[in-house]
């Protein structure tokens, strides 16, 4: 605790010297990011902050409320029969940035897209229950599935896309056009991304600064106006007490989890997947690292969730039953398990790794700690190629995410199932679950295979980390959501301070 104390004190003492002197005021809102967008197309992009970015960038026809409860955003629905349904674009959104407007056929051209194979989108397996889609007319499309699903709608919150540009093979990826309340500017390097606000040309730039110190910095320096989240806990303290910046926080629903490769000798074992769970002091980690900003976790879905698992207890640091298990799958003091732990060059994540790998080590665990920049380490995650990772599912909203992440043909790149899992007995829960005819069977069947999961670990759960940002004092109406959304810049406000001290709006 005192060489805590003395770090946070240096550090407090760095930044001060080095937030002196403060830069001109931009009239851009500059927005502080730990790692840049990879993919500004809708129907590809699964990092978390692409997916952020493009919630700005496009509409699609469906959202969803504090429950993850679909509602309507683009179009409203009907169910027309079992297996058919019939979705009504409203007035609201139908302008491409480009000019032209949004109507059917721009829907069922973006969701063809995505089930066509030659397109391999990622989310061509979920909406693979799509058998037809069509328009009846310029503001109505039907959908017919090849099994009725009373989720169905939740599926469809992915953005739209002009039709043309889709027919043009316009690179949506790096010039996205969209209908969304922010237009795409420019992208000169993966580190700075342009847009503007649609309703009032109020400029919005994200900046990739990878290394927090240096994000903190920049924010206190007025360099950047506000940041949000991968920042080490005592860097938030330190920011909460600046007169100059606000630091808001509220519970998250992001899921970090440790993932496994079931297809490696090690970590295909169940005794030891148990071991490497009973391994971890995750309160530990909560108290020291996070300073009490997170909650633990079983489950990917929160309790909050109107399918989330409830009751399901948590994983408790047990060191002796953690080295029987590893001394009956063979593992001993003269030959210990050794594993390979991937993660980000993020210094927080590699600091969390580092715990985790000391406190592995206590149970006879050897790891080595392989740190990369993200876009390799996504890469390799993607790929197969790894032991163990740390990673966190991030605004998940429909529980259909267990068939992407877990079933058996949900393999790279038809899915998530990174780690390769196979069990017969999970492929028939998800499908019960999909199958079910009203929302309470479908909970309780969900609820049923987050037990499951439990059980069987092929990911081993850590934490619900909380959100928060901080916010320079002239950025007003920024507000932080559970999943971690950039949402609240659509009603963002920056003030310049003048020399003489006045503001301006």
């Amino acid at each position: 605790m005192v060489t805590r104390t003395v770090s946070t004190l240096l550090l407090a003492c760095f930044l001060h010297l080095l937030a002196g002197c403060q830069p001109q005021p931009s009239q851009a809102i500059r927005f502080g990011l730990a790692s840049a967008p990879i993919n500004l197309d809708p129907r590809f992009a699964t990092d978390a902050v692409s997916e952020r970015i493009n919630r700005l960038i496009y509409r699609s026809l469906v959202d969803f409320d504090e429950a993850s409860r679909p509602r309507p955003a683009l179009a409203s629905w009907r169910l027309i029969e079992p297996g058919c349904y019939r979705f009504r674009l409203g007035k609201a959104g139908r302008k491409f940035h480009d000019g032209t407007r949004l109507d059917a056929t721009d829907v069922v051209a973006t969701y063809r897209s995505i089930l066509d194979p030659d397109t391999a989108s990622p989310h061509r397996k979920i909406l693979s229950l799509i058998k037809t889609v069509q328009a009846i007319d310029e503001d109505t499309v039907e959908f017919i599935l090849r099994r009725h699903d009373v989720l169905f709608p939740a599926y469809l919150g992915i953005g739209i896309l002009p039709e043309e540009a889709i027919k043009a093979g316009h690179s949506v990826s790096k010039n996205p056009i969209g209908s969304g309340p922010f237009q795409f500017v420019r992208w000169p390097h993966a580190g700075q991304l342009q847009l503007v606000r649609v309703s009032d040309a109020q400029s919005l730039v994200f900046e990739k600064v990878a290394d927090p110190t240096m994000r903190v910095l920049k924010l206190l320096r007025g360099e950047i106006d506000l940041l949000q989240n991968d920042l080490p806990a005592e860097l938030v303290t330190y920011l909460s007490k600046q007169q100059r910046v606000k630091v808001q926080r509220m519970a998250g629903s992001n899921f970090s989890y440790l993932g496994l490769n079931l297809e490696n000798e090690h970590t295909a074992v169940l005794a030891v997947r148990q071991a490497i769970a009973l391994s971890i002091d995750r309160q530990a980690i909560i108290r020291y690292i996070f300073a009490n900003r997170a909650r633990l976790a079983s489950s990917l879905l929160p309790p909050s969730h109107w399918a989330g698992g409830k009751n399901l207890g948590s994983i408790s640091r047990d060191i002796p039953t953690a080295r029987k298990l590893l001394a009956a799958a063979g593992y001993t003091a003269q030959h210990p398990l050794q594993l390979d732990y991937k993660t980000s060059s993020d210094p927080f994540r590699i600091r969390i790794a580092t715990i985790l790998q000391q406190q592995l080590a206590e149970a006879g665990i050897k790891v080595t700690i392989k740190s990369y920049d993200w876009g390799t380490f996504y890469g390799d995650i993607k790929a197969g190629r790894f032991q163990l990772f740390s990673l966190a599912w991030v605004g998940i909203k429909t529980p259909d995410i267990f068939r992407y992440v877990f079933h058996s043909h949900s393999l790279p790149p038809e899915g998530a199932n990174r780690g390769r899992l196979q069990d017969s007995v999970l492929d028939k829960l998800i499908a019960e679950a999909e199958n079910a005819e009203d929302m309470q069977q479908k909970a309780r069947l969900y609820r049923q295979i987050q037990a499951y999961l439990l059980e069987i670990l092929p990911y081993i759960p850590l934490w619900y980390e909380d959100q928060y940002a901080a916010v320079r004092a002239n950025i007003h109406h920024y507000n932080i959501a559970a999943d971690g959304n950039f949402d609240a810049l659509i009603e963002t406000i920056k003030s310049l301070t003048t020399a003489a001290g006045s503001q301006q709006h």
